[in-house]
């Protein structure tokens, strides 16, 4: 039987925070009060993990303050120190002996899990954008780890989940042999690039278990909790591997449209390049389905296991580099286009998107919903956009990533280049022009709220008269529904 937390201390602590909650995990002990938490850590020594000792699991508490403050730090508010007085009570960070720590933290609501949030269909990918800035914002303010992750900490990683899957197989043996091997095989066609993101410093202290079931809504801020303490080999990885397991879960739970917005809004909020990243991401992924697979399938879930199984299969699936160009005047439905088209292009999480609105507002510093002034307008600003929006385009989908580029397209010099930087790149290109009347483009920029674009009626106006000169791309009539119309555009196979 595995080693318990003495019920002492366990009354003794449920009584300071009134907790009328209990939840006992295979490493910890959870105690739920009203407004408080306190979570110990249970006595066991595991072959990835060291809570025997009380000097142990003090170290520990300390190292999931550290690590979860940085993510979380409105729900993080200390360790506390359990000690015997001289009169043989116990205190909390009495001057008497040491006997165990815990972490205290705020008490979220029971409704405010993601993965909650998302069975009840009450995710939104407004919150699902916020978490993805937030987390970019942690990785990159975490300085690079060079002692681990690379092509030898993915191995090593494979051949436990190897061991494991023996263990508690979530198919056929047949089928999880198979799957490893072509784990293996992509592992090694990637060495050299696992390799060289380590040495560029992309391996960084991470979260480490950035699932749905440890994120929650806090205070209206999407808020990741219960990162990986106990194992530096878990929870400092690449950090493309860390954002995986969120946008993994998302796929798995059928909001494909919410991963692609985790995906783009995390790259967006990146401070460094990531198209030579984004090769590894099938893989990633996969890595992430599998060892979940495993985990349920070891506590007995064997319909999830096979879910996250065949998932893990399916994601592996081999990307292919392209350009697809959506133009048209404001208002005509382009960004709703993009945001329906890019999950729809293998493989998951779908599509890079890059927007020139959100390219121009990043270059200004300013908020995808800030106004920018007129002169962020200029001819020579907007040249700027459009060149530093086809490099990136071009940079992503000759890594082999599917990329759409959302902008007016009105100059025939501009669709000229967006078409010449897919062909230097040698991938395919697909061009659609967006056709709505002036009175629904006018109606639709009108109802705009907390929109990336700064168009205005006049705005549309304007564009009502300028010459496009001819336009040769897939002309689209986008005055229905346009989420319907992205399903429906005739794009090259």
């Amino acid at each position: 039987m595995s080693p318990q937390v003495p019920a002492e201390i366990v009354d003794f602590l449920t009584r300071q925070i009134g907790a009328t909650k209990t939840i006992t995990t295979h490493i910890s002990v959870v105690l739920l009060g009203p407004t408080r938490v306190f979570k110990l850590k249970r006595p066991v020594r595991l072959p990835y993990l060291d809570f025997s000792t009380p000097a142990r699991r003090l170290d520990m508490c300390a190292r999931e303050l550290a690590l979860n403050s940085r993510f979380a730090p409105a729900l993080y508010l200390g360790v506390r120190r359990v000690t015997r007085e001289s009169d043989g009570a116990l205190a909390l960070d009495g001057a008497g002996t040491f006997l165990d720590a815990v972490v205290e933290m705020r008490r979220f609501p029971d409704d405010a899990l993601f993965d909650e949030m998302a069975r009840d269909g009450r995710l939104t990918k407004d919150m699902i954008a916020r978490l993805a800035r937030h987390v970019a914002l942690a990785h990159d303010a975490a300085a690079p780890d060079f002692s681990q992750g690379g092509a030898a900490a993915m191995r090593a990683i494979v051949d436990s989940m190897e061991a494991s899957l023996r263990q508690s197989p979530p198919a056929p043996m047949a089928a999880v042999a198979a799957h490893l091997a072509c784990l293996r095989q992509t592992l090694d066609g990637h060495a050299a690039l696992l390799d060289a993101r380590r040495a560029g410093g992309k391996v960084r202290p991470c979260h480490g278990d950035l699932n749905l079931r440890n994120i929650c809504l806090y205070d209206g801020e999407p808020t990741p909790f219960d990162g990986i303490e106990f194992s530096d080999a878990i929870s400092t990885i690449d950090v493309l591997y860390d954002i995986a397991f969120l946008l993994m879960d998302l796929w798995r739970a059928d909001l494909r449209d919410h991963a692609n917005v985790a995906f783009n809004r995390y790259l967006d909020a990146r401070a460094e390049d990531e198209a030579e990243g984004l090769a590894l991401l099938p893989f990633f992924m996969s890595l992430r389905a599998t060892i979940r697979a495993h985990v349920e399938a070891s506590q007995g879930h064997a319909e999830t296991a096979r879910v996250f199984f065949d998932l893990s299969r399916d994601l592996l699936a081999p990307s292919r580099g392209r350009i697809v160009a959506i133009g048209g005047f404001s208002g005509s439905g382009k960004s709703t286009v993009t945001a329906a088209l890019a999950p729809r292009l293998a493989p998951a999480p779908g599509a890079r998107v890059f927007n020139s609105d959100r390219i121009r507002k990043s270059l200004f510093g300013a908020a995808p919903t800030q106004r920018l002034p007129p002169e962020a307008y200029a001819p020579e600003v907007s040249a700027r956009v459009y060149r530093e929006m086809f490099d990136a385009a071009a940079r992503v989908a000759k890594a082999g990533w599917p990329v759409i580029v959302d902008a007016v397209f009105d100059r025939p010099v501009d669709r000229a280049e967006i078409e010449k930087a897919a062909c230097a790149a040698g991938i395919g290109f697909d061009g659609v022009w967006l056709d709505v009347d002036l009175a629904q483009r006018r109606k639709r920029v009108a109802e705009r709220v907390n929109d990336v674009s700064d168009a205005t009626a006049d705005i549309v106006d304007t564009q009502a008269t300028k010459d496009t000169g001819q336009i040769y791309w897939t002309r689209v009539d986008a005055s229905g529904d346009v989420a319907t119309i992205a399903l429906r555009l005739p794009l090259s196979a």
